[in-house]
Order: structure tokens, then C-alpha cells, then sequence
């Protein structure tokens, strides 16, 4: 199994880890993935990491579509390949929830499923290079001729002759999208809460893989699943960390009635503990919120402890039918530490 580390967004002030990376490709890792939110983006961090280094994978995990026009994106990675050598560009895509798609991008929500299907077409012909390109989708249609159109829009084609085969991978948490990235992408990258349980999701990938044309089969598949990794002795003060994470995203990343990572807890099967923390959260109670989390819940989706407790658990994330897996914001001991972990398992990293 490959392995990746992941850089997630910033917080307040931009800290890109470039000797970390530096030293993770030095160790073999495959791959770094960058995300965003509403603050620092996605391709930014690439452009800057791709001068840094020679030979590691540059990962979008995700890059959001109401951020940028699928042109827009399509002209950012094929530069980003470019720039990097090429064969180096990863593209993650997917949808935000309501609140930042219309709250910070003023989009509509719309209808996802059909905007993924859309985007992800434009960017592979754009990439082809083809003919000019001409899309007519329920979301998204190049040229456009909708409300406000001068009417003079003009299919075209890339000036710039990149990288054609660019891989699209689709964070998808739902079996309906989970399915469509089987059928129109090259990867599926399931979220941190899902990554424990991929096997029950297969199904969704594979029927999605059955409607394909071009004969590719769930072999010919990236799943790049991910972890986090704490190094340490003190197990509780760990899972309290973990929990405060878990409480923010369950309990605040999205609307009471629209939340992602709220609905991967429930399908996790604590579905009491879910609506709960999210109570607790949105009444301002954050830290009871975070209480109200079990240590298994943390645990059987984490790798925590000594060295000795994550090579020994580390079993069951190396058994699972991921392509590669991706440590989020891993310390330079927990670096050093999965790389040798992956070492020693059949296949080597």
C-alpha cells in the first residue's frame, strides 16, 4: 500500500511543512495531498511543494467545485503538472455543504451529483485536447447560453498542450456519489471517519465500475483512503484531542440539517452519539460535546498509542482494500514511524 501525508488547509497564518515533505518523499512516501475550506486553498501549497521537491505525487483531498469553474481548474492542474515534471498531479474534487457553497462561493446548492458529472467531463476533455470543447449539462455547459448570455460564446480548445491523463478522484461520502465516482473518475477518496469501514462501500464503487466504457475494472481503481496518527503514552489526553476534531466537523461543519460528517458517524453506527454531539455543539457546549464521544468511536478510526500499539493496529488499515493511504498532519516522529511501519508490511511502501 502507498502511503501519502496530508496537509489539510491552514489555520490563521500559512505554515507549509516543506522540510517534512521534503524528508516524507526522502522515505518513499507517494504522495502529499493539500485541501481547503474558506480560508488558504488547495493549489497554492502544490505550486509551491512541486518547486521544492522532484519525484512525490501532488494531491488535491479536496479541491472544492464551487471554488473555481471546471476550466478554471482544468488550466491550474495541467499548469501544476506541468510545472511539477509531469505525471505528478493528483486531482481531488468535490462538493462543500450548503453553508459554504452559497455562503462563501454565492453559488446555488444545485443538484451535486449532476455538477460532479458535469466538472469531471469538462476537465477531461479539456485535458484530451480533442477539439474545442462543447459540454451540454443539467448543471454545467460549455459555451454557455443561459440567463445573461451574449449569445458569442465560442467553443475552444487548450492552448497548452499538458499532461492528458491527469487522474480525477471524487471525495464522496454517499452511495449514490460513491457510485459516480466509479463510473466517471479515476479514484474515490473516502473520507477520514469512512476509511475504517471502505469494504461496506464497495458495492456502491463497483456497481459504479460496471457502467464504465473504457473496460477499467475496481484493479484499475485509486482508493486513497486516510488516518491520523498520534505518537504517545498518554492514550486519554490523545483521544480528547481526537474528539475535539471530531465534535467540530460533526457538530459544526455544516447546517442541523445538512452535515457530512454527521451523516458518516451515523453510518458508523453511532447514530445517538451523532445527533447528540451536534446538540451539544450548536448550544455553544463544545467541550461536552466532545465528551459525549466514546473512545472506541476515536480509536477504531485512528491510529494512537506507543509505537508498538500502532504497528500492531496498523494490521488492520494495511488488510483494507485502499490504493494508498493518506497520514493527515503527521509529526516528524509519526513520519519516520509509518514509514517503517509500511516497510515492514507485505509489498513495502
Amino acid at each position: 500500500m502507498k502511503i501519502g501525508i496530508g496537509l489539510r488547509y491552514s489555520g490563521a497564518q500559512i505554515d507549509i511543512p516543506v522540510r517534512l515533505v521534503q524528508r516524507a518523499e526522502q522515505l518513499g512516501y507517494e504522495s502529499v495531498w493539500t485541501a481547503e475550506a474558506f480560508g488558504s486553498d488547495a493549489l497554492t501549497p502544490l505550486a509551491y511543494l512541486a518547486a521544492q521537491t522532484t519525484r512525490i505525487k501532488l494531491g488535491t483531498a479536496i479541491a472544492q467545485l464551487a471554488a473555481r469553474t471546471p476550466a478554471n481548474l482544468a488550466m491550474s492542474a495541467q499548469t501544476l503538472d506541468a510545472l511539477a515534471g509531469g505525471g505528478r498531479a493528483l486531482i481531488g474534487i468535490g462538493v462543500s455543504g450548503p453553508q459554504i457553497v452559497e455562503g462563501w462561493y454565492g453559488q446555488p446548492w444545485g443538484r451535486p451529483a449532476d455538477r460532479l458529472r458535469d466538472y469531471t467531463a469538462i476537465m477531461k476533455k479539456i485535458w484530451k485536447r480533442e477539439g474545442p470543447v462543447v459540454h451540454a449539462g443539467p448543471e454545467i455547459s460549455l459555451p454557455y447560453e443561459g440567463p445573461g448570455s451574449s449569445g458569442l460564446g465560442k467553443p475552444l480548445k487548450s492552448i497548452l498542450h499538458g499532461n492528458p491523463d491527469i487522474p480525477v478522484l471524487i471525495g464522496a461520502t454517499t452511495p449514490g456519489n460513491i457510485r459516480l465516482a466509479g463510473e466517471i473518475a479515476d479514484g474515490w477518496l473516502p473520507s477520514e471517519i469512512m476509511t475504517i469501514g471502505v469494504r461496506k462501500h464497495l458495492a456502491s464503487l463497483e456497481a459504479g465500475i460496471a457502467l464504465r466504457k473504457d473496460g477499467k475494472t475496481l484493479k484499475d481503481f485509486r482508493i486513497q483512503g486516510q488516518v491520523s496518527v498520534a505518537l504517545t503514552d498518554n492514550l486519554s489526553a490523545a483521544f480528547a484531542d481526537a474528539k475535539n476534531e471530531v465534535a467540530l466537523y460533526v457538530g459544526g461543519m455544516g447546517s442541523k440539517d445538512k452535515n457530512f460528517h454527521k451523516e458518516n458517524m451515523i453510518r458508523r453506527g453511532y447514530a445517538e452519539v451523532a445527533e447528540r454531539v451536534q446538540e451539544l455543539f450548536l448550544a455553544g457546549k463544545k467541550a461536552e460535546a466532545a465528551a459525549a464521544i466514546p473512545d472506541e468511536f476515536v480509536d477504531e478510526g485512528t491510529l494512537i498509542g506507543s509505537a508498538a500499539r500502532i504497528r500492531e493496529r496498523w494490521k488492520m488499515w494495511r488488510d483494507l482494500p485502499l490504493t494508498g493511504i493518506t497520514i493527515n498532519r503527521p509529526t516528524e516522529p509519526v513520519l519516520e514511524l509509518m514509514a517503517q511501519v509500511a516497510v515492514e508490511a507485505p509489498g513495502g511502501i
